[in-house]
């Protein structure tokens, strides 16, 4: 039978963090490693109570261990983490994802892994991404083609030509990756080995990742700034057109609507992009774009870590 793990690297609320563990707990993981990147003695305990969860705190001595200082950017500390795992664990298989991320398959996993070809050393997940108001509802990935822009841009008539495939965050997806392979080092959407880029073709239409980068206006605007200043709206991104064509990175877009908008004009492009507009909602169904994915999260928790929240 074919074994797989997770490995991720956490912050946030317990609720939160819990959620996560509980939804892939489900969908039988045989092993989640969690990396926590704050002190949460709560969160701690919880995971380390589970049989199925191996918990680390990656505080000062976790580091000195390591051989390093922490990194500074959470995007290298996460890479490592995944490192780090993918060289010890037994699994057959290791996924690296996000707490806002959650895989979703009709199927169980362990089955889809052991029908990859051997030659394949990694199969791409793409993600759906989450639309505003909470219910369940997701937009599709749109695969790369000479029309999707045109298509983006007739779903999202406003901002649509700024934004790569139609999502808030990442259209890459993340990677489950066979174990056993040699000099191999993590990326977020990417590996490497031998300190050059490996290709990794395949992908598993079968399962989602429903990413919920921005389920909700607070949460959008809590995360905002962080973004902006650390996180995927950062500055020196690349443009999702050439710059000749009018292009701008999401945080030069972002600086204009605020200059020119406002909080006004955020809550606008959020509002189209996320789909909270009914009209919005509307051209992606009639465009076979939206996805139903109820992950039924409070109830795993309940089932996976009762009595914890």
């Amino acid at each position: 039978m074919t074994t797989w793990g997770i490995v991720s690297m956490v912050r946030g609320p317990t609720e939160d963090v819990l959620r996560f563990a509980a939804h892939h707990l489900d969908l039988e993981v045989d092993v989640l490693y969690v990396f926590m990147d704050e002190p949460n003695p709560r969160t701690f305990q919880a995971l380390d109570d589970h049989p199925r969860v191996q918990v680390q705190l990656c505080d000062d001595a976790f580091w000195q261990k390591q051989g390093r200082p922490r990194p500074e950017k959470h995007q290298v500390r996460q890479s490592l983490n995944a490192t780090l795992t993918y060289r010890s664990t037994p699994m057959d298989w290791l996924a690296h994802i996000d707490v806002d991320e959650f895989l979703w398959s009709a199927k169980p996993i362990a089955g889809t892994l052991q029908e990859v070809p051997r030659h394949v050393h990694a199969a791409r997940v793409r993600p759906i991404e989450a639309l505003a108001g909470g219910v369940d509802l997701y937009k599709a990935h749109i695969p790369q083609s000479p029309g999707r822009n045109s298509l983006v841009e007739t779903l999202y008539p406003t901002y649509g030509a700024f934004i790569l495939g139609g999502f808030l965050s990442h259209v890459q997806g993340k990677l489950f990756v066979r174990t056993g392979l040699e000099k191999l080092s993590f990326r977020i959407h990417n590996l490497y080995q031998n300190k050059k880029l490996l290709p990794c073709k395949f992908e598993l239409p079968d399962v989602d990742l429903c990413h919920r980068h921005a389920p909700d206006w607070d949460h959008w605007i809590g995360h905002y700034q962080f973004r902006k200043n650390r996180g995927s709206y950062q500055a020196g991104m690349a443009p999702n057109v050439p710059r000749e064509q009018g292009g701008l990175n999401k945080n030069e877009l972002f600086n204009w609507i605020e200059a020119e908008q406002g909080m006004d004009g955020l809550r606008a492009f959020y509002d189209e992009m996320s789909g909270a507009d009914p009209n919005i909602r509307a051209r992606l169904d009639q465009h076979g774009l939206l996805r139903h994915r109820p992950l039924d999260l409070d109830k795993k928790l309940a089932k996976h870590f009762p009595g914890t929240c």
